[in-house]
C-alpha cells in the first residue's frame, strides 16, 4: 500500500510542477503581448486629442486593469501551487520518517523549492510592472 501512495504523491507533485511551468510560461506570455497592446494604447491615447480621446483613455485603462487582474491570479495559482508542493512533500517526508529511509532525502530542497516559486513570482511581478507601467509613461510622457 505504501508503495502505491508514494507513487500517488509522486504522480501529484508532477501534476503540480507541470500546471506551475505553464502557469509561469503563460504569464510571461501574456505579459509580452499585454505590454505591446497597452503600449499601442498608450501612443493612440497619447496623440489623440479628439473625441476619440476618452476611448483610447477607456481602453488603455480597461486594458491595464485586465493586465492586473490576470497577474495577480497568476500569482495566486503559483502560492496555491507552492502550497500543495510543501503539503505533498511533507507527507512523503513524513512516510520516509516512518520507514526510516528520511536520511536519503536532503530536507534543503524543501526551502530550495520555496525560492525557485518566489523568483518564478518575482518574474511574473517584474514583467506585470513593466506590462502596466511603460504604458503609463508613454501616456503621459
Amino acid at each position: 500500500m505504501l508503495d502505491k501512495v508514494h507513487d500517488h504523491i509522486l504522480a501529484e507533485l508532477g501534476h503540480s510542477a507541470r500546471i506551475d511551468t505553464i502557469v509561469v510560461v503563460v504569464a510571461i506570455v501574456f505579459d509580452l503581448i499585454a505590454l505591446g497592446i497597452n503600449a499601442s494604447a498608450a501612443a493612440a491615447a497619447a496623440v489623440d486629442n479628439g473625441s476619440g480621446l476618452i476611448l483610447a483613455n477607456l481602453i488603455l485603462v480597461v486594458f491595464l486593469a485586465m493586465t492586473g487582474a490576470f497577474n495577480l491570479i497568476a500569482l495566486g495559482g503559483m502560492l496555491l501551487g507552492r502550497s500543495t508542493r510543501s503539503k505533498l512533500l511533507a507527507g512523503m517526508l513524513a512516510m520516509y520518517h516512518d520507514n526510516n529511509v528520511d536520511q536519503y532525502y536532503d530536507k534543503s530542497l524543501l526551502t530550495n523549492y520555496g525560492l525557485r516559486y518566489l523568483v518564478f513570482g518575482g518574474v511574473i511581478l517584474v514583467l506585470a510592472g513593466v506590462a502596466m507601467l511603460v504604458p503609463v509613461f508613454i501616456r503621459f510622457a
